[in-house]
């Protein structure tokens, strides 16, 4: 019988399996992630040679395409990044019917997308067994902005923009391969009538916030321009916040600064 089991826990049936547990329901760009890893024996001892954990998202980039002809295409390709991650400094056996908590903090960075719209962000747990199926969990994750941000978005909200939507975007020059846009509409207030939108994208680091703007007064759109003229260097209203600023501060001073270049 427990050569059965082991047979059978090898395919995946009866194996050990893993529940990543997190206390947080809703997370801060920069703070830390606190997770418990949560691993339960099967029917049968088996080796656990690592447990590894992803933070991940996708992004949009634009990709030469060929389709057996001398033409050359664009194409939109969604890529799949690993934000963080950490893995287990060492091996283990876990008994059948045996239950081992890990304790597990990480780094959230400061450009985690904000799960708003298409923008997604989870959490892969890995177990790594040799000779069996890895047990997989994953855990689809709630990012909000940081106070800094909130503040900013706060004030154009109060301002009559609306967020319509939000990708994330390849580009280069940064940190990670992409930066996260949002495109505000005005419903109401002093840009209704004025502009047709407003696409914005910030960048976060420890001494604050920057912030590219992009403003469209016709009746075109951007179709996810801006991530393509920040990489080119071609965006000029650009806007800094130290993060020393209080929230309705940071927000008051991009409201000055729009009303001032455009």
């Amino acid at each position: 019988m427990s050569l059965f089991r082991k047979s059978l826990a090898s395919l995946g049936i009866g194996s050990a399996r893993v529940d990543t547990v997190l206390p947080q329901g809703v997370l801060i760009p920069g703070e830390p992630l606190e997770v418990d890893v949560q691993v339960h024996g099967g029917k049968v001892e088996q080796q656990i040679d690592n447990i590894y954990l992803f933070l991940c998202c996708h992004y949009e980039e634009e990709v030469e395409t060929s389709r057996g002809d001398s033409q050359h295409r664009k194409e939109k390709v969604t890529q799949t990044c690993r934000l963080a991650e950490w893995s287990l400094p060492y091996s283990f056996v876990i008994g059948a019917n045996e239950e081992r908590h890990f304790d597990v903090s990480l780094a959230l960075p400061f450009n985690t997308p904000i799960t708003i719209g298409d923008s997604h962000v989870w959490l892969e747990t890995h177990l790594d067994m040799p000779l069996a199926f890895d047990a997989k969990d994953k855990d689809l994750l709630t990012v909000r902005p940081d106070p800094l941000l909130d503040g900013v978005f706060s004030a154009l909200e109060l301002a009559g923009l609306r967020i319509r939507q939000v990708e994330c975007e390849a580009a280069k020059g940064f940190e990670l391969p992409f930066v996260q846009e949002f495109e505000f509409v005005p419903v109401s207030g002093p840009y209704h009538g004025r502009w047709r939108e407003l696409e914005v994208v910030a960048f976060r680091d420890e001494s604050g916030l920057q912030m590219w703007f992009e403003i469209d007064r016709r009746q075109r759109g951007f179709g996810g321009m801006l991530s393509g003229l920040l990489g080119r260097g071609e965006l000029e209203r650009f806007c800094e916040i130290p993060a020393s600023l209080h929230p309705q501060q940071a927000g008051e001073r991009v409201l000055a600064f729009l009303d001032q270049t455009t």
